[in-house]
């Protein structure tokens, strides 16, 4: 099995910020395998604030690439246990997981989601993310892509306010991100503000240790949260099941899309809702999240749409929200170059 990697900056159409830190463009690393004539893509960004590069990720890579071309290629479940245990970081797992699970569909001839024994005739509507700015800024990304359901990146001194303003421009579903900015008191005394200006949930709006504070939120909002940062791994959902009432999985966090199915099933097992969402990837983990849509609740993969030019075809989000899978096989993926 080849392995072959590259590193890209994707330019954002506008500076994308969070509560946290803000940026133009986005480091992403494509992983590519090869077996019989096919190939199959997979995707991680970097990400500061878990300390990952795409230069550390190639590292770890090449670090194993002998081991991984002549490894007896089977399935993607079998070869992310080898990748696991040659002690990659699990954003260097993704971007080999989602290649080993494109290639195995393309081997196959068969989309993920109809090996995974799943439809595509219902799945959840992506929301398209807003960063932080100031509110004409933000009200003009709005009107530049109208939308069904609007993400709210906040954590400024003025939250509530931003949303009333928001809220006077459109219709649309609202759903708010602070990015572990709140306290548990502010996200107690926000949440009935924002749920009568059409909220429908809240994002990771404590520090992700904050167990203590969660609690008391979960006791006191009046709103759903949903955990983000505070759910990176498998391990994590269980516990999540106890202060959230429900958990965003991000593939290149957890390490690809074998465990975020295992993370979908205890999810579910535990009775709460689940969501995945995206890194600013371009169409290569796009493509690979929209395998799993028809076994959420909620989805965020408007990573592709933020960028100013894309790297990769694959699975198409319409302006209506709607998906269009291409008739190719694994993720669908292709390298534009």
């Amino acid at each position: 099995m080849q392995v072959h990697l590259k590193k890209y900056t994707l330019p954002l159409k506008h500076t994308f910020s969070i509560s946290r830190e803000s940026h133009d463009f986005q480091d992403t690393m494509i992983a590519s395998l090869s077996l019989n004539g096919k190939t199959g893509y997979g995707e991680a960004t970097s990400n500061p604030y878990y300390k990952i590069t795409t230069q550390s990720m190639m590292d770890e890579i090449n670090a194993i690439s002998s081991e991984i071309e002549a490894y007896e290629f089977t399935k993607p479940e079998i070869f992310h246990t080898f990748l696991v245990n040659k002690g990659l970081s699990n954003f260097a797992i993704c971007a080999l997981d989602l290649a080993a699970h494109d290639l195995y569909g393309k081997l196959l001839g068969k989309p993920l989601y109809e090996i995974w024994g799943t439809s595509i005739e219902k799945y959840p509507i992506s929301n398209y993310t807003i960063g932080i700015a100031p509110i004409d800024v933000m009200l003009a990304k709005m009107q530049e892509m109208p939308w069904p359901i609007y993400k709210i990146k906040l954590g400024t001194s003025n939250d509530v306010a931003i949303v009333r303003e928001l809220r006077k421009h459109t219709n649309a579903i609202f759903r708010i991100d602070a990015n572990c900015a709140w306290t548990a008191e502010e996200t107690i005394i926000n949440a009935p503000l924002l749920k009568e200006l059409g909220v429908q949930f809240l994002e990771q709006p404590l520090k992700a240790d904050d167990w203590f504070g969660m609690e008391e939120v979960m006791h006191h909002s009046v709103l759903p949260v949903i955990a983000d940062e505070s759910c990176i791994v498998a391990s994590d959902v269980e516990k999540c099941a106890l202060h959230f009432s429900g958990v965003n999985i991000k593939l290149t966090k957890c390490g690809g899309l074998t465990p975020a199915l295992r993370m979908i099933k205890k999810a579910k097992e535990l009775g709460i809702s689940v969501m995945v969402g995206c890194m600013t990837e371009s169409t290569v983990g796009i493509s690979a999240i929209a395998q799993l849509i028809p076994q959420l609740d909620y989805v965020d993969m408007d990573g592709a749409l933020l960028l100013k030019s894309d790297i990769a075809t694959g699975v198409h989000i319409e302006p209506d929200g709607k998906v269009i899978f291409p008739k190719l096989a694994g993720s669908g993926v292709q390298l534009l170059d």
